[in-house]
Order: C-alpha cells, then structure tokens, then sequence
C-alpha cells in the first residue's frame, strides 16, 4: 500500500494529503454535525481520493451545483434557517468537501487551505477543551505543511521536509501568539452554549419533573472546580446550592417566581470563620452560580454583577456562556428564614387536591402515633422508616405514575435523590411542615495532582429543607438514611468504566485514577490559564508590570510598543540574516552589478572564469586587472590552498580596482 501511493504523481500524493488534512479538521466536529453532513463529507473526500488515485477527471459542474443544492435544501431542512452557528457550520464543512472536486489549480488549493482554516476554528464554537485544541493544533500544522508543500518547486519533493518548514513557521510564530494572547483585548462570545434536549442523563436543572426517567445515566463530566484557601470542610458537608424548588403540581417541582421569593425573608444568621474558596465553573447556560450553604457576602465574579434570592440561591446577572471563575465565602453553621410561622410559608405547605392520598393518610397516622411530636421528631421518624423500611437506592427505578411519593413509600421503595427528596418533602407537607426540595451537588472528589476538588454532573444531588418553629429552615438529607454511600466520603456515584479503563484497573488497582487525576489536573491547568484568561487578569498582569490602575488604554499602549519592539528586532533579525549570506556570492554580484555599468551585462548563472574570459575579449589590456581579480575569487572558492581570510582582500582590492570604460 505505501509503495502504492509513494509511487503515485506528485499532484495524487498531494491531493490525498490534503483529503487526510480535511478530515482531521472536520472529525471532531461529527458529533455536532447532522448525520447527513458527516456522511456527505466524508463520501466527497472518499470520492475525490479515488479519482487522485485512478487519475479520473474531476466532476462537472453540473454535479457540483447538484450537490450544492442538496446541502442547501437538507441544510434548511435540519435547522430551519441558513443564518446562525449551527446550520453556518453545517455549510461550512459540506462546502470545504465540495470544494475538492474542483481541485485543478493552485488557486483552488489556496481556497481550500484558507476555507480549511476558518473550518478549524469552527470546532471552538461548540469545546475549547485541551482535547480540541490538541487536535486543532496537529490540523493547523497539517494545513501549514500542505500550503508550504504547494510552493515547493517542481518534482516530488518529500512531505517531510514542508512538514519541517512548516513546524518552524509555527515556532517563530507562537511568541507573537503569546504577546497577542496576553494583551489583545478579550471579547465576549460569539454565541451561547444550547440547552441539552431532556435527557436521562444526571446533572442540575431548572426544575425536576419526578418519576419520568427510567434510567438515570450518569454524565461524568466535570461541572465545577473548587480550591479551598486551607483545610476543606468534611466532604458529608460539602452542599453546592443551586435551584431551590418550591411550587409542586403534583409531579413537577419548580422554583418560585421572582416576584414570589420575596414573601419568605432569608434572615441568613451564621456561625464561625468562614470558608474562602476559589470556584471554577463550566458554561452553563443559566444564570445561577453553584456556591457552597451559605454564602452571606456578595461572591467575587469578575465581569457579571452578583445576587441573591431570599432562598439563599445566588444569581449573576446573565447566562454563563462561557468558563467562570470567582470566589466566595460561606458558612457550613448556619439557619435561614423565619424563626416564627408567618404567611409566606404557605407555598411550602401547598399540596394539590386528591394529590398522592396514601401519603396523606401515612402523615395522619403518624400524628396519631406522635401525639405533640414537633417538627424534628417527625423528622426523624420519616428517616428512621426510610432506614429500617427496606427502602433502597438505585438508578433504574422504571417510569413512575402520577402519585409518585406513593408509590414510592408503599409501592417501590426505590429511586434515586429526585424520588427521595420528592417524597420526603411531600410526606412533611402533609404533616402540616413547610418543606422545600434544594437541587445542587453534593460531595465532589479530591484531585490530589493539584488539590482541586471536582465536582462531576454524577455529584449532581436533590436534598429537602424544613422549617422548624424557633429555628428556621433546617437542611434534611433523606437520600442519606437510604443509602449512606451517596452521601459524604464513602462509596461514590461512578459511571461503568471503559475497556481501557477496565483493563487498567485490572494491572493495577489505582493505575486508571491516577492516570485519571493526572489528566484533570492538565485538563484544569488549561482551563484557569487559558479558558479563564479574563480581562480582569490581563489588567492584573499590567499590575504586576508597575501600573497602579492599569486600564483598557494602558492594556492597548503595551501591547503597540511590544508590536514596535517586535518589529524593529524583526527588522535587525533581517539585517543580521543578510549578512550571514555567503559573502562570495555577494562579492561575485557586485563585480558583476561593476561589469553591467561599465557596458557589459552577463547573465546571473555565468562562473567567474567565463566571466573573465568575456572581459578579456571585451576590453583586452584595460580589463586585465579585473580579469586577475575574477580568477583570484574563482580559485578562493575553489582551490585547495583558499584561505578564509583571502575574501576580504579580495573586498579590499574590489574597491580599489579602475573599471575599464
């Protein structure tokens, strides 16, 4: 096979290079990309590749403006618009293959090449992970040894050397890509990040609609990073707040309206020295930030303006698009809310008529049985049935009905957080407590390569808070009375591992998590310095350069005189470049540069010996000294006794020399 192709044209070798190229850049964007567009671009390449191979003519433009309609048409099709990131993406790439079929010049090419870099740059609309820019990196010198290979002259020059050329290009690049990374300006986003379609997949939402998941899958990606500034609390008390869920329908819980949240004052009172942490936040598309109970003071969060709502959730003040990194301060001893029953409470009381009727009659019974009991006696009572009532966790609970939390206490006995916390919550409002479901996530996993904590959408977690007379809103857990490994540092919620994870884990216990950790802890370098390069960072860095308010202008200043400094040692490199050429060639130029002003213009490729011959049948006796100097410099290249010092008496006496007229 690869004497096979080393065998074919150069323009075959060439265009299958390039056919190679296109496919790297396109073949991380296949899970973004509509099935037919992967599929279409890859028949294009395929079919491009066998004419280079066989040497069949190129498609006519009947088939080309055939194939341009059809990507138009199912373009439209599958987004309804020809405008916007998705459907300009899908053209794109479709476009970049179709321009292969009418690869015949080297202008084409040059389309191709330029068309092939905006592709690649396409990929960061929807990840900028390390991964992709991994694989962005080895396409951009993919494209760069294919564009220096078409200006290599004639003949079968090796790929090899273009692929040198155009390493060296991307060397002396990379300092001017680090001067503009650091100081040119950091603008916002194209576009967001979409919403996922309702999936069974763990993570955190807006809202949780209980029993309509079968089976949970979870999603080992990572939702947050949290550094601690000193020891970190008990992974047990470790509660990343996010959405609190009041308003239940029957199956949905939803949080309040904003209007609504004001009813119930937040009255936060803490206890003790803080908790200072660092944390960084993937894109989200919400508005919330994860912040660990409770956060009394307004988070750090360069670029966005930080609230609360009066259920102790925070807010910016728009979507996050894009990597966050902020700081906080919160308490792990805390109360919140009311300390006596007022109205507000009453949204936490609502139950819908006729709404899961055994669950009422469980909380009737109880009250019967419990005479006087407060809230923290039924609050155990419902924790000591879910413990010794043969409840247990899974992720396969199967589709619920419309009653969950009865199915749940008297039918299933199984679920996972969302079934627990729901019916807990369900069972207290029937006991005449207010309750409330919290939704955020719980625990997370130490990296112990760079002392991150991680907190993955399997961390995802829903757990219950209660309202108790003299106290206020208390946090309850009952996910942890059914299965104690959910909860705080024993055995945590993990996705099935892959082969070569399996594998791993098969030599060597620890080996996959240590490999593992290792890659985060890369994976998180990339993202706090490079993803989470803000602005605010940039102006930091002119802090450090002696500004003592560094601003935009100041941020623009900098960067103009390292552009001039760049340049004016570009222009030096260049002087320096020129005088290292071989100073006989250049001594060899001016004698001839010489002979043209005296009447005697001789081609570039003449030798000095012609070259004297030629005055001596022009000029004769009045050319005899330049004659001996032409010899003198052909026998200082060429001789065996040549001394290096002998070019600059030949310099000298080039000077000196009468030019015959």
């Amino acid at each position: 096979m690869l004497k096979q192709l080393a065998s074919l044209p150069r323009d075959a070798r060439d265009t299958l290079f390039l056919l190679v190229v296109i496919g790297l850049i396109v073949l991380p964007q296949v899970g973004n990309l509509p099935v037919w567009c992967s599929a279409l671009t890859a028949l294009i390449l395929l079919w491009r590749g066998n004419l280079a191979v066989r040497a069949r003519p190129l498609p006519n433009r009947w088939w080309r403006a055939a194939l341009l309609a059809v990507t138009l048409a199912a373009t439209f099709a599958t987004h309804r618009t020809l405008m916007g990131r998705d459907a300009g993406v899908t053209m794109v790439v479709v476009l970049l293959a179709l321009k292969t079929l009418e690869l015949r010049a080297r202008r084409d090419a040059f389309v191709i090449f330029f068309l092939g870099f905006f592709a690649m740059l396409t990929n960061f609309f929807y990840s900028q992970s390390l991964m992709t820019a991994l694989a962005m990196l080895l396409a951009l010198l993919g494209l760069l040894t294919a564009l220096v290979n078409a200006h290599m002259p004639v003949g079968r020059p090796p790929l090899l050397q273009a692929a040198r050329t155009a390493g060296w290009m991307a060397l002396l690049g990379a300092p001017i890509m680090l001067v503009l990374f650091l100081l040119f300006p950091r603008l916002a986003p194209l576009w967001g990040t979409p919403t996922d379609a309702m999936t069974g997949r763990s993570g955190l939402s807006a809202n949780m609609k209980v029993g309509s998941i079968a089976r949970l899958a979870l999603d080992d990606g990572i939702a947050a990073r949290v550094r601690f500034e000193g020891p970190a609390p008990p992974q047990s008390e470790l509660y990343f707040r996010g959405p609190v869920l009041t308003r239940f329908d029957g199956r949905e819980w939803n949080a309040l309206e904003p209007w609504a949240r004001g009813s119930v004052p937040a009255n936060l009172r803490v206890e003790g020295a803080p908790l200072r942490y660092q944390v960084t936040m993937e894109a989200s598309n919400k508005p919330w930030l994860l912040t660990l109970d409770a956060v009394r003071d307004v988070p750090t969060v360069p670029g966005y303006e930080a609230f609360s709502s009066p259920d102790l959730q925070w807010f910016v003040n728009r979507p996050i698009n894009d990597l966050l990194r902020y700081t906080a301060e919160s308490y792990t001893r805390f109360r919140s809310g009311p300390v006596r029953r007022m109205p507000g409470l009453q949204t936490a009381l609502f139950l819908p008529p006729a709404s899961n009727p055994r669950t009422v009659a469980l909380a009737a019974q109880m009250r019967a049985e419990l005479p006087g009991a407060d809230t923290a006696a039924f609050v155990q009572a419902t924790l000591k049935r879910l413990r010794t009532g043969g409840y247990t966790y899974t992720l396969e609970p199967g589709l619920y009905g419309n009653d969950t939390a009865d199915e749940f206490w008297f039918d299933r006995k199984e679920g996972f957080c969302e079934h627990i916390a729901s019916s807990f919550v369900v069972l207290m409002r029937a006991l005449d407590i207010p309750a409330r479901i919290v939704t955020g996530y719980q625990g997370g996993e130490l990296n112990a390569v760079d002392g991150f904590w991680m907190l993955r959408q399997s961390d995802a977690h829903a757990w219950a808070e209660v309202w108790q007379e003299g106290v206020g809103w208390v946090r309850v857990d009952p996910t942890g009375a059914v299965s104690p490994g959910r909860v705080g540092a024993f055995n945590r919620l993990a996705p099935q591992p892959g082969f070569l994870a399996g594998a791993l884990g098969t030599m060597s216990p620890t080996l996959a998590q240590d490999l593992r950790n290792v890659w985060e802890a890369v994976n998180n370098s990339w993202n706090q310095w490079v993803l989470n390069y803000t602005q605010s960072r940039q102006l930091d860095l002119l802090k450090n350069l002696g500004f003592n308010a560094p601003s935009l202008q100041d941020l623009a200043t900098v960067l103009a005189w390292l552009l001039v400094i760049v340049s004016l040692g570009g222009g030096g490199w260049a002087l320096w470049e020129r005088s290292q050429h071989d100073p006989w060639l250049r001594l060899l130029a001016q004698a001839r540069k010489r002979l043209r002003k005296a009447g005697l213009d001789l081609p570039d490729a003449v030798p000095p010996r012609q070259m004297a011959q030629r005055v001596s049948e022009r000029f004769g006796p009045a050319g005899q000294a330049v004659r001996d100097w032409l010899l003198r410099l052909e026998a200082q290249r060429y001789a065996r006794a040549a001394r290096a010092g002998d070019l600059s008496l030949l310099r000298r006496d080039l000077r000196r020399l009468t030019w015959p007229r």
